[in-house]
C-alpha cells in the first residue's frame, strides 16, 4: 500500500515546475521560520515537500527541480526512490532509532564487512571498519589513527584546496583561511601544490620539490600524507595516478601514513573507491567515506589498531541510515555504476560532451567542462564568486540545483545522483542551463 501511494505521487513529477501562486505566501513564512530558528537564512530557497522521483524533487511551494547536486553528493538514488521506503520500513521494526558503539546490532556487521570487501576488492589491506555519522567524525577518527599510531609525529601534509570538514581540527587541514576565522590553531599542516589540470612534469616536480622542502624541514614530524584524489570543494581537480604515486613513494620513504579522504569521491568514478580509479590499492592505509552511503567510515589497515579507546562514539549512526547504506551498495552494483565502461562513466562523457557543446556555443560566459566521473563543473564567466553564485541561483530559479565550488576560478559544479540519472536527465539539465545563458546573453 505504501508503495502504491508512493508511485502515485511520483506520478507527476516528471519536469521542472515553477512554484504555486497560492502556495507562496506560506512557503516565505516558512522560510522566515527556518532563518530563525537557525540563525542564518539557507542558501537556497528549498524545504521539500516530503516527495520526489529520481532526480527530480517537489519543494513546498509546489516548484519541482532538476536535483543535480543531491545535497552535495548524498543522494545517490535521487529522491523517494522505493526501496528508501522499504529501509525505512525496515529500520522501524528495530528496537532503537540509533545504533551505537556499546550496543550494535546484526546490520552494522553486515555493512561494515559491505565496505570492506569493496576496498579489498583490488587488493587493498584495509581489514577494519569504524561507522560514524559525519565525514568530519570520520576524518577525525582517522587523524587518531594516524597520530597515534606515528606518535610523537604531531603534523599532517595535504594538498593545497583540500577540505576534510568543519570541525576544529578539520577546519586546520581545510585549506579554506576564512573557516578558520576565531579558531585557534590545534594541528599542524604543510601544504603541497597540487598537480595542474595538464598533469604536467613541472607541476609535479614543484609538487615533490615541496613535499621534500617539508620533510627535511620537520624530520619525522608528519604522521600522514592527506590526499583527496580528486579535489572536491577546491574545485573539481582530478589528479593523475603518476603524480599519487611519485608523491606517496617519497612520504612512504619516511614512514609516512596515506590517508584517503573519499567522503565526497566514493561510488562516484570508474570504481567505488576513487583510490582503486586511479590503482593506489597497495598504498591505502586509512581511508574515510560518507555522503552517499547516508552515514560515514574510517577504513584502516590491521597493524594501525590503536592500543588504546581512542575509537568510540555514543552514535555510530541511526537504524535508518545503515539500512540505507545497505540499500545504496546494492543498488550501485545492481544498476552497473562501476567499470571502466560501466554507467558513471558513460554518464560523465555524455555529461561532458554536452556540456562542452555548451561552451562552444558560449564563449566567455562559461568553460570546461572539468571534473571526473559523476562529478562535473563548469567555470562561469571571469570565474569569480559572484559569477558562480550568481549561475547557481538562476539554474534553480530555472528548476535546476547545482552549487558552487573552488576559488580562482569558481565554479559550478554538478553532483548527479549515480543510480538513476539517465541521459534524459542530463538533456534537460543542459537545455535549462542553455536557457539561462540565452537569457543573460
Amino acid at each position: 500500500m505504501l508503495l502504491a501511494a508512493l508511485r502515485d505521487a511520483q506520478s507527476e513529477l516528471t519536469g521542472p515546475r515553477p512554484p504555486r501562486v497560492d502556495h507562496q505566501a506560506s512557503f516565505q513564512q516558512l522560510l522566515e521560520r527556518l532563518e530563525s530558528a537557525r540563525g542564518g537564512a539557507p542558501y537556497f530557497p528549498y524545504l521539500s515537500s516530503g516527495i520526489g522521483n529520481g532526480p527530480w524533487v517537489e519543494l513546498a511551494d509546489g516548484s519541482v527541480k532538476l536535483d543535480f547536486i543531491a545535497g552535495i553528493g548524498v543522494y545517490g538514488l535521487g529522491h523517494s526512490h522505493p526501496r528508501w521506503l522499504q529501509a525505512g520500513v525496515q529500520a522501524a521494526l528495530q528496537d532503537t532509532v540509533m545504533q551505537g558503539n556499546l550496543q550494535q546490532h546484526v546490520p552494522s556487521i553486515e555493512l561494515c564487512e559491505c565496505l570492506l570487501k569493496l576496498a579489498q576488492a583490488q587488493g587493498a589491506g584495509l581489514s577494519h571498519c569504524l561507522l560514524t555519522t559525519s565525514g568530519a567524525m570520520a576524518n577525525e577518527n582517522a587523524l587518531k589513527i594516524a597520530f597515534h599510531h606515528r606518535f610523537p609525529a604531531d603534523r599532517v601534509l595535504a594538498l593545497d584546496h583540500c577540505f576534510a570538514g568543519r570541525s576544529i581540527a578539520m577546519a586546520q587541514l581545510t585549506d579554506r583561511p576564512h573557516y578558520r576565522t576565531g579558531i585557534p590553531t590545534v594541528l599542524a599542516v604543510d601544504y603541497i601544490p597540487a598537480e595542474d589540470p595538464e598533469h604536467s612534469p613541472q607541476s609535479q616536480a614543484r609538487s615533490l620539490a615541496a613535499l621534500e622542502k617539508h620533510l627535511q624541514r620537520y624530520p619525522g614530524k608528519h604522521a600522514a600524507l592527506w590526499l583527496e584524489l580528486v579535489a572536491g570543494e577546491g574545485g573539481y581537480y582530478p589528479g593523475s595516478e603518476e603524480y599519487f604515486k611519485k608523491l606517496i613513494a617519497r612520504a612512504k620513504a619516511d614512514n609516512v601514513l596515506i590517508i584517503f579522504d573519499e567522503v565526497q569521491t566514493f561510488s562516484r568514478l570508474s570504481q567505488p573507491f576513487a583510490f582503486q580509479h586511479f590503482n593506489l590499492d597497495d598504498y591505502a592505509d586509512i581511508v574515510t567515506l560518507g555522503k552517499i552511503t547516508q552515514l560515514c567510515a574510517t577504513l584502516y589497515r590491521d597493524e594501525l589498531k590503536p592500543k588504546g579507546p581512542l575509537l568510540s562514539q555514543t552514535f555510530t549512526a541511526s537504524s535508518a541510515s545503515i539500512e540505507a547504506a545497505l540499500v545504496v551498495l546494492d543498488e550501485l552494483e545492481r544498476t552497473g555504476c562501476f567499470g571502466a565502461a560501466g554507467w558513471n562513466m558513460q554518464r560523465h562523457d555524455y555529461f561532458s560532451q554536452r556540456l562542452r557543446e555548451l561552451a562552444d556555443k558560449y564563449p566567455g560566459k562559461i568553460a570546461g567542462p572539468h571534473g571526473c566521473g559523476m562529478m562535473l563543473a563548469l567555470t562561469p564567466g571571469d570565474g569569480s564568486s559572484q559569477a558562480a553564485n550568481d549561475l547557481v541561483h538562476a539554474l534553480f530559479a530555472a528548476g535546476l540545483m547545482s552549487f558552487v565550488a573552488g576559488s580562482n576560478p569558481a565554479r559550478v559544479r554538478f553532483l548527479p545522483p549515480p543510480a538513476v540519472t539517465t541521459n534524459a536527465h542530463i538533456d534537460t539539465a543542459i537545455e535549462i542551463i542553455d536557457k539561462v545563458l540565452a537569457a543573460n546573453a
